[in-house]
């Protein structure tokens, strides 16, 4: 599969899935118009890719500074997609950084990795 790159706008974060290596990430801030029509496609590759996927290591960084409630559902949607290929025997590991002073997104995270249960969920603080 072909790796994707997508450059951050306004309402949308960057997106780098390096397929090659099995690294994944989203960064910057969240509130796409349209929900599905961004995030869409990039879940439908992701559950296509993973099914096929065994005894293979996985990262997957979040580094999200703002997202809406749409955003959220994805990515509760993404987690439980991670579990899964986690419980399917693959070393899964979910990052989420997030900076030192936002005690909204370390919050956030504290409560997302409370939901994994096979994939290996970091809290990753970073000065800015």
């Amino acid at each position: 599969m072909d790796n994707i790159r997508i450059e951050a706008t306004e309402r949308t974060p960057e997106v780098d899935f390096a397929f090659d290596d099995n690294n994944y990430s989203f960064r910057g801030e969240s509130y796409p118009e349209d929900i599905n029509i961004f995030f869409g496609p990039l879940v439908e590759q992701l559950e296509d890719y993973f099914k096929n996927l065994e005894g293979t290591d996985v990262t997957f960084n979040f580094e999200l500074i703002y997202f809406n409630s749409s955003t959220a559902k994805v990515l509760m949607m993404l987690f439980e997609l991670l579990d899964t290929v986690a419980e399917q025997g693959n070393q899964v590991t979910v990052n989420w950084i997030y900076e030192t002073s936002d005690d909204n997104m370390q919050e956030l995270g504290e409560e997302y990795g409370e939901d994994l249960e096979y994939a290996s969920f970091k809290l990753v603080a970073q000065d800015v």
